[in-house]
């Protein structure tokens, strides 16, 4: 099944994106591969995928990984790429059809000689070289190509070695492969290598000066032959087993200096009429690539001027406004197919039906999704326009309305009338009755005569 997905800046987090589903272009591209993905590498975004997140092997699209470790060792201080490294005879110990750069054991070559070896002729002995240079072993190396897999969320991904040839245990995704390609890109040094047609090899101590040539049809056709070159191209890497089939790394820029990645995995030569061969990695990787040009253009989805964005909340406690208007901070911007249509857009608004006074100008009152075609791209805040004063009349009438409805208030207030209302019969009914009783208590009901006597009885 084909799909369009959204890397949400990717994440590869720290591990491996989260893509959705963007919207189809039209027609589909129906790609002659195992596996393809192409991708916005500016903004992250899958604008193309088939069975892009399955394992396959990479053959010596291995070598993009390879490469990248050694260049992280050079960043480290750990050597520099004019550090001379001696071929060992273990290096160049390789099947019989192994792809090489021809090195002799002995001969004594500079790192940065070894990574054009490495990814411009796709030589596996200049692999080896590398790998035992920086791990000291291969079996170390390959510990750190792994290790520096989970770092960029390569997943589905496993090396075995550093060059690619064959193993149950070497695989990896088309998905997989963007991220270590894109990372990889990200290095001036890498950059300059795989963009090369051809590279001068300086004289060694065991050979002559000698040029080596690129096996990326896309930038000299002296492997690929002629027809498939690519104004556009700006690298990466070819790979190629009888498991994996011809497979390719691309990286292309266009006019406008946008960069699409394609990966494409295990296509399958095939021969015209003539007996001529053709090779479809290069032909459907250039084809994928001018499609996805052609059929894709970078635009707003939503900011403040979106058509029916502007919304109205209810604002309370105010004699100024009974109202204010709420707008998005910011915009939504993707890679889209060309008809895209903004009418069909879903805009899906979260707001409160009413606020209270006071707010100021800027502040957050919701946030506003953008969907299309079933697929979120993004949410924006919805920010007031305006400011609203608060009436303190309106609001001292509401705190006390507040305040009365709550249960301890009103208990506290029950117990206050009632202390008052004890207070008043006390004042009013009991102490005046206990005067009278007092009054009228006696013998007689009247005074107690007085006596003139001051002696003693």
């Amino acid at each position: 099944m084909k799909k369009y997905r959204f890397l949400v800046p990717l994440l590869a987090v720290v591990l491996s994106l989260s893509l959705t589903a963007p919207a189809q272009a039209s027609p589909d591209p129906e790609p002659r591969a195992r596996a393809v993905i192409i991708v916005d590498s500016d903004n992250g975004e899958v604008l193309y995928d088939y069975h892009a997140y399955e394992r396959m092997y990479p053959a010596s699209i291995t070598k993009i990984m390879t490469s990248l470790v050694v260049l992280d060792a050079v960043e480290a201080g750990q050597l520099t790429l004019d550090t001379p490294v001696t071929v060992s005879a273990q290096a160049v110990d390789l099947p019989w059809d192994s792809s090489t750069a021809e090195l002799k054991a002995g001969e004594v070559l500079t790192v940065e000689s070894l990574l054009y070896c490495d990814l411009l002729p796709s030589g596996n002995d200049a692999c080896n070289v590398l790998a035992e240079a920086v791990g000291g072993t291969t079996a170390e190396f390959v510990a750190r190509m792994n290790a520096r897999a989970a770092s960029l969320g390569m997943e589905n991904t496993h090396f075995a070695n550093p060059h690619g040839l064959h193993d149950p245990e070497h695989y990896t995704t088309a998905y997989d492969i963007y991220l270590m390609a894109r990372e990889a890109m990200s290095n001036e040094t890498f950059r300059t290598v795989v963009r090369s047609a051809y590279y001068t090899l300086p004289a060694t101590n065991l050979q002559p000066e000698r040029s080596i040539y690129s096996s990326n049809g896309l930038l000299t056709g002296y492997y690929a032959g002629n027809g498939y070159t690519y104004s556009k191209a700006i690298g990466i890497k070819t790979g190629y087993t009888g498991e994996a089939g011809r497979c390719l790394a691309s990286a292309a820029m266009d006019g406008e200096g946008r960069t699409f990645y394609c990966v494409v995995l295990g296509t399958e030569d095939t021969k015209d009429e003539n007996g001529a061969w053709h090779k479809w990695s290069f032909s459907e990787t250039k084809r994928l690539l001018e499609w996805a040009f052609g059929n894709f253009h970078r635009i707003t989805l939503l900011d403040q001027d979106t058509e029916n964005v502007l919304r109205e909340v209810e604002v309370t406690l105010s004699d100024d406004a009974d109202h204010v208007m709420v707008r998005p901070v910011g915009s939504i911007e993707a890679t889209m197919p060309s008809d895209y249509d903004p009418k069909k857009a879903e805009l899906i608004v979260d707001l409160p039906k009413s606020i209270e006074a006071p707010v100021a100008a800027g502040d957050k009152l919701g946030t506003v999704t953008l969907r299309y075609n079933d697929v979120e791209y993004g949410t924006l805040d919805m920010v007031a326009m305006d400011s609203v004063a608060r009436s303190d009349f309106l609001y001292a009438i509401q705190q006390i309305e507040f305040y009365w409805g709550m249960w301890w208030v009103k208990a506290l207030a029950a117990l206050g009338v009632a202390a008052v209302a004890a207070l008043v019969i006390l004042v009013a009914v009991v102490l005046p009755r206990r005067r009278a009783r007092r009054r009228y208590s006696r013998p007689g009901g009247g005074r107690r005569p007085s006596s003139n006597y001051r002696g003693r009885r």
